[in-house]
């Protein structure tokens, strides 16, 4: 869950829906699986849809065939990983609420990606403990206290060139808190110290603004000599 403490930004969201309408169009599938969501209760914490075009251009740039996703929510974003991977390539999205999964198995099948996306239920930490790899690029976005942990997991199913990204690690800033409570923020802290002393991790992190407020990407590269 991502709780927003400050107002919505008005040119922000404007602009991002600027992006939207120029360079995404509308996508019927992608709007479904929203309204599914919705209809299904789940908490509106989807990436946005530029964000959604940013993982799948990722996915295309890395030539990724194989992708992981720790956090499947209703399966938005899995959509998007899942028309990246093309025809033969496979997604693994893991879930830890049946409700969630459900949704999102439905909503891979009507977006006609069924056959592309398997949606593992149960806690994700124990979930990677069985998965084999390597996985060509992987997306995290679950409980933020596991983040170190989960990343720790991903460097083990990857190989080299493998591509990490982890959504939500700006937080409105609170990520400078040195003294916050939050446990969202203290996992988030862990991830950027973990990632800092990781020597097979070559990363940066980019601040995004816009529908969803202000937050960011942490995107990492395992090392070729490294690995």
């Amino acid at each position: 869950m991502v709780d927003r403490t400050q107002p919505q930004d008005a040119g922000w969201a404007a602009v991002d829906h600027y992006i939207g309408d120029k360079l995404l169009g509308a996508d019927d599938a992608l709007s479904a699986a929203l309204a599914a969501n919705a209809a299904g209760g789940l908490p509106d914490i989807d990436v946005s849809p530029a964000q959604g075009k940013l993982l799948h251009l990722l996915v295309l740039a890395a030539g990724a065939r194989r992708v992981l996703e720790v956090g499947t929510l209703g399966g938005y974003s899995t959509i998007w990983l899942a028309r990246a991977v093309g025809d033969g390539g496979r997604v693994t999205t893991l879930e830890i609420d049946p409700h969630h999964a459900d949704v999102a198995r439905a909503n891979l099948a009507a977006a006609g990606m069924g056959e592309r996306a398997e949606v593992l239920t149960g806690a994700a930490l124990d979930t990677l403990a069985r998965l084999d790899g390597p996985f060509d690029l992987i997306f995290i976005d679950a409980d933020k206290e596991n983040n170190a942990a989960y990343v720790r997991e991903a460097i083990r199913l990857s190989r080299p060139g493998t591509v990490i990204v982890v959504d939500n690690v700006i937080r409105e800033g609170g990520v400078v808190d040195t003294a916050s409570e939050d446990p969202r923020i203290r996992g988030t802290r862990a991830l950027f110290d973990y990632v800092s002393s990781e020597p097979r991790l070559t990363a940066t992190a980019i601040q995004t603004v816009g529908v969803k407020k202000w937050d960011g990407f942490l995107l990492a590269v395992v090392d070729v000599d490294g690995a």
